[in-house]
């Protein structure tokens, strides 16, 4: 393979009129989508909007006049559509770690006569923190049950609850099947609870199809909503009824300008929202969140598949006997819109990799994390990282002290 034939698909690409939708940096190769989504052009320019007049102009009379009390509703139904959900059964608001919590302890209280939570053991940290502090907080027996990605339908025995898994593991980037992980935790009477942070906007998603009782997922990866966006949740309609969130503010009240004193859940996935939602964020969600609806998905989901081989075969050819070794499954079907790789010094590599110009991540204790993003990634620059990583390594230039400092965020 030569950088002509990648040059030669991106000539045939799609999907590339879209990076001029996006802000990149010159000289930057921009790998880590799946941590932070790169900037919309548009949305500098809505984000003003909404501060120079709806809020500086409109004041509260925007809440009516522009809309904003039926934001979150409105990007709520968008993003139901991405993510295959039947319309009414998504809200957004609040952070993807305090859905979490809400759900879980919805999902736990619909099972009283269980009291285990079981998730991946390699699953991301903040979801097994939220599930051991929830059950911690309970106090009546309930646990968080950690096993392999192999032994999960063993352990779903008569005492679980829930299921807690994220669908696409943030480390090695190995995508579980939905429905039939799915199936089986409704076979064993347990409910299915799915983070879906790392397959949102990235993979093609079914939750009507696939009937998972709730899942959660930011807005901050591949819908490119900004630092810290507004995270989802999504409610199975067949439990609007019986659901019970633990936390019952304002907005998720039947009538919240009432301001009655007593809490009267409002019907439908709205009885899941909480507070007053950040419309200066939500503004900028939307921005990212429309660019992913124009989209069509299985021509992201076939180039990121492509991509994600060429890159994975690239570091093969061009990187051997360097100390790389591939963690992400080979199967397509199997893995999401990344590529790792471990290696003894991954911090210090992706760190100088990074001053370079190319921007992936680092992920404790030993991975290099490679992020695709179809909608702004050509399969040329693939090429131009894979040099620029053999170069890193033939140089020795990773092994230098201020490569190897770790700083706070890796």
């Amino acid at each position: 393979m030569i950088r002509a034939d990648l040059e030669a698909l991106d000539a045939a690409d799609p999907l590339a009129p879209f990076r001029d939708l996006f802000t990149l940096p010159e000289g930057v190769i921009y790998l880590d989508g799946n941590s932070l989504g790169a900037l919309p052009r548009g949305t500098g320019p809505r984000v003003a909007e909404v501060i120079a007049q709806e809020w500086g102009n409109g004041l509260i009379r925007s809440w009516n006049d522009a809309g904003w009390i039926e934001m979150s509703a409105r990007v709520a139904h968008k993003i139901a559509r991405v993510i295959g959900a039947s319309p009414g059964t998504v809200a957004v608001g609040d952070s993807t770690s305090v859905n979490l919590f809400k759900l879980l302890a919805a999902a736990l209280k619909m099972r009283p006569g269980r009291h285990v939570i079981v998730s991946e053991r390699t699953n991301f940290p903040t979801d097994l923190y939220v599930a051991e502090g929830l059950a911690a907080l309970l106090a009546q027996g309930h646990e968080l049950r950690l096993v392999d990605a192999d032994a999960i339908h063993a352990a779903l025995q008569p005492d679980v609850a829930v299921l807690m898994l994220t669908h696409v593991n943030y480390r090695t980037g190995a995508m579980h099947d939905m429905p039939a992980v799915t199936r089986a935790a409704h076979e064993a009477g347990a409910l299915m609870l799915w983070d879906l942070a790392h397959s949102t906007g990235a993979v093609p998603l079914d939750l009507a199809g696939a009937d998972p009782d709730f899942a959660v997922g930011c807005g901050y990866k591949y819908l490119n909503g900004g630092p810290g966006a507004p995270a989802f949740l999504h409610v199975a309609e067949r439990l609007h009824a019986t659901a019970r969130y633990p936390i019952t503010g304002w907005l998720g009240h039947a009538d919240p300008f009432a301001f009655e004193p007593a809490y009267r859940a409002a019907p439908g996935i709205a009885g899941a929202v909480v507070g007053t939602p950040s419309i200066l964020a939500m503004a900028a969600l939307e921005v990212g969140v429309d660019i992913v609806l124009q989209a069509p998905m299985p021509d992201v989901y076939a180039k990121s598949q492509r991509q994600t081989e060429i890159f994975a075969a690239l570091v093969a050819e061009q990187c051997p006997d360097m100390g790389f070794a591939l963690v992400t499954p080979p199967d397509a079907a199997t893995r999401g819109s990344q590529v790792s790789f471990t290696h003894q010094n991954a911090y210090a590599i992706m760190q100088a990799l990074i001053a370079r110009g190319v921007i992936g991540d680092f992920r404790a204790p030993d991975i290099l994390r490679f992020g695709f993003t179809p909608l702004y990634i050509g399969f040329a620059e693939l090429w131009d990282a894979v040099r620029i990583l053999r170069d890193v390594m033939q140089s020795g230039e990773w092994n230098t002290e201020r490569f190897r400092t770790r700083q706070k965020v890796t």
